[in-house]
């Protein structure tokens, strides 16, 4: 399992819409082969500032099934115009042991 970790600045004042938008994207990226989940968390000190976690089967289900489908440009209309600036996104994988 890869896990994705996106930070996501939203431009102040454009919370509550973001918010709503994702609720609507949120289908486009669970429909997605390799897709396992995801959680959107909203950041408590800068309120503006949300992490967005999607557990992915592997890095080419995200980079490649996800980022490269038509599904994609309906995720990038619906949610990157709220960004400033882009997100940033890092993949990560469970260290070997070093999970309880």
């Amino acid at each position: 399992m890869i896990l994705e970790v996106a930070l996501l600045p939203v431009r102040p004042g454009h919370e509550a819409a973001f918010e709503a938008a994702f609720l609507q994207a949120q289908a486009i990226i669970a429909s997605m082969p390799g897709y396992l989940g995801h959680e959107l968390q909203r950041c408590l000190e800068r309120t503006s500032d949300y992490v967005l976690l999607v557990r992915w089967r592997t890095l080419e289900d995200h980079e490649i099934g996800f980022r490269k489908s038509p599904q994609y440009q309906d995720w990038r209309a619906l949610l990157h115009h709220f960004y400033d600036p882009v997100p940033t996104v890092s993949h990560y994988e469970v260290v070997a042991g070093a999970a309880g």
